[in-house]
């Protein structure tokens, strides 16, 4: 599902700038779009934490559609 992909692309985006943030005191979202509080850099941080929440159901979904084949 594509869905499914561009959660994941966007939780894995959001782990590397946690990453940098933790390692390097960097914060790479926000280098690029203008700060914390600019308006891209807002949707995006909300765009991650939404694909998070996303990511979750994957965890429940790929065990129905294992247990749907036996």
């Amino acid at each position: 599902m594509i869905m499914d992909r561009i959660a994941l692309i966007l939780a894995i985006i959001g782990g590397i700038n946690w990453g940098s943030i933790g390692l390097f005191r960097f914060d790479i979202v926000a280098w690029l779009f203008g700060g914390q509080t600019a308006t891209v850099s807002r949707v995006i941080y909300t765009l991650v934490g939404l694909s998070a929440l996303w990511c979750i159901t994957l965890l429940f979904r790929r065990h129905e559609e294992d247990t749907q084949g036996i």
